[in-house]
């Protein structure tokens, strides 16, 4: 769940690098939470809540998004790749589950070898 919080105490970052751990985290639960919005949704008989949902995590997971393209050593812009259907978002699933760049690169240190709190 930290990983979750996280991304919202940094919703507008959109520089540094982010974890293949930290992005993942953060999809599974809002994909729960998603899930749960819609649930609610078709109970309560309106379209309400899903997309509150939808907009109040927006922002951070594209900052998150950057960040973990960041991380690879690609540039943020790689996301508009996800708008050519199927294949785009294929090529998305691969570089946020590809490993991160285990040096320094142009966008921070690697957040593996970042100190803990």
């Amino acid at each position: 769940m930290n990983w979750y919080l996280d991304a919202f105490k940094n919703y507008a970052t959109f520089s540094g690098r982010a974890r293949r751990q930290a992005f993942w985290m953060f999809f599974l639960f809002n994909f729960i939470f998603s899930a749960v919005a819609s649930i609610l949704d078709a109970v309560l008989g309106i379209t309400l809540i899903s997309p509150i949902y939808i907009l109040a995590v927006l922002i951070p997971y594209l900052a998150l998004a950057v960040r973990r393209l960041h991380d690879t050593g690609r540039s943020g812009w790689w996301l508009l790749i996800g708008l050519i259907p199927l294949i785009g978002t294929i090529i998305l699933i691969v570089f946020f589950a590809s490993e991160g760049e285990p040096q320094q690169n142009a966008h921070g240190p690697n957040p593996k070898l970042a100190p803990a709190y």
